[in-house]
């Protein structure tokens, strides 16, 4: 059974960095060919993808928030992460990291979401 989980504050100032970490139990980050994703829902919003990592190390964008967005893993432990800079209050949401199958990008595995609030 695959299982992810986010950890990481759930409290962040304006101005600074956000700061994530996706932990992935029962299938490997390098496994082919799955892309591993960040993906959020502000209060009373819809889901926003933010970008993934996928398998070989590449990495794809929201082109809306790739100027303050960067994806990193570190395959050792088998966890991606997510730092998101310059945050302001519109960047409170629950922060997702989900599994997609690479070449259709349907979603099959999640995690249970952290809620980040943005506020000084």
């Amino acid at each position: 059974q695959v299982q992810l989980q986010e950890s990481g504050p759930g409290l962040v100032k304006p101005s600074q960095t956000l700061s994530l970490t996706c932990t992935v139990s029962g299938a490997s980050i390098t496994a082919n060919y799955y892309y591993w994703s960040w993906i959020r829902q502000p209060p009373g919003k819809g889901l926003e993808w933010m970008g993934a990592k996928t398998f070989r190390g590449s990495t794809y964008y929201n082109p809306s928030l790739e100027s303050r967005t960067s994806f990193s893993r570190i395959t050792h432990k088998n966890q991606f992460t997510l730092q998101l800079s310059s945050v302001t209050p519109e960047d409170t949401a629950v922060y997702y990291c989900a599994r997609a199958e690479g070449n259709s990008w349907s979603y099959d595995y999640w995690g249970q979401g952290t809620q980040v609030t943005v506020s000084s």
